[in-house]
C-alpha cells in the first residue's frame, strides 16, 4: 500500500532541536527498515513542509518510523492510490 507522508517542522525549535532532527533524518535515510520503500521525497519551495511517497504492507512500520520525529515535526499520513486511465 502507498502512503504520502506530509511533515511540517514545529515552530519554535532551537538550534539543538534542529541538530537532533538532522541526526534523526540522516539515521532514517541511512537505515530505511526492511519492508518499507521510500519512492521519492520532495520539499516545498518555501521550506514549509516535506512530502514522502512510501510503500509498505505493514502499517505498524509507519508508526515506528514516525515516532522519533514527533517531538520536532507534525505529520500527516495519507493512504494514496496511483491514478491510471487519464493518459492516452
Amino acid at each position: 500500500m502507498f502512503y504520502m507522508l506530509i511533515s511540517r517542522t514545529r515552530p519554535g525549535l532551537t538550534a539543538d532541536d534542529f541538530a537532533q532532527l538532522g541526526k534523526l533524518a540522516q539515521g532514517f535515510y541511512d537505515g530505511i527498515p526492511p519492508g518499507l520503500v521510500l519512492h521519492k521525497d520532495w520539499a516545498a519551495n518555501d521550506g514549509s513542509r516535506t512530502f514522502a511517497l512510501l510503500e509498505t504492507e505493514d502499517p505498524a512500520l509507519l508508526e515506528e518510523i514516525q515516532a522519533p520525529f514527533r517531538p520536532y515535526v507534525d505529520m500527516e499520513l495519507v493512504p494514496v492510490t496511483p491514478v491510471t486511465g487519464w493518459t492516452k
